[in-house]
């Protein structure tokens, strides 16, 4: 499974390199685009009913959700709707896994909060005196970032990642190893 944000060819280019990998649109990217086409005042009520279609239980639930917003806001916002309709066989494939993994799934969000991260720190140096220096600098980076996650109170945590990878390691048996991921 590859979430992506929607870049024009990426779903064929990774398709090509992993013929198996399933590829996913991330929902969040989606959101952002189809808000463009709607006025403020109607943003709420039209987030609302979007999110019946990527909370629904299940694939088939999502898309009778989706008929429904096009029902309602189609004829007033094509332009938000239709690239649903659209691109729906790419923005639904996180509905094939358990519901407590489908967040971490269908958005690319968790990716760019830690490649925000990185650069955070990389971009304010000039220049590195060598390749193993900036191996160093993302080395210490990396590390304190997983104590800062570590230290964060449960209830702002995100995701569920023991039951996350409990998951995974159900569906993904061949691939994920026994292992500590705690």
């Amino acid at each position: 499974m590859r979430c992506v944000d929607g870049l024009k060819g990426f779903d064929t280019a990774i398709n090509s390199v992993f013929p198996a990998a399933t590829v996913q649109l991330c929902i969040v990217h989606q959101l952002r685009n189809s808000f463009r086409f709607v006025p403020d005042k109607l943003l709420q009520d039209f987030a609302r009913d979007l999110k019946t279609v990527y909370q629904a239980p299940n694939r088939e639930q999502g898309l009778e959700n989706l008929l429904l917003v096009q029902d309602k806001w189609g004829a007033l916002y094509p332009k938000a709707v239709q690239p649903w309709l659209d691109k729906w066989e790419l923005l639904s494939p996180f509905f094939d896994y358990p519901a407590p993994i489908r967040k971490v799934m269908y958005t690319t969000n968790t990716v760019e909060a830690y490649h925000r991260q990185l650069r955070k720190v990389t971009k304010t140096k000039g220049a590195f005196s060598s390749d193993i220096a900036l191996q160093k600098l993302v080395y210490l980076t990396i590390q304190n970032l997983h104590i800062k996650w570590e230290t964060t109170a449960p209830a702002d945590r995100t995701y569920n990642w023991k039951e996350i990878i409990n998951q995974f390691s159900i569906i993904f048996e061949e691939r994920i190893k026994p292992h500590r991921f705690d």
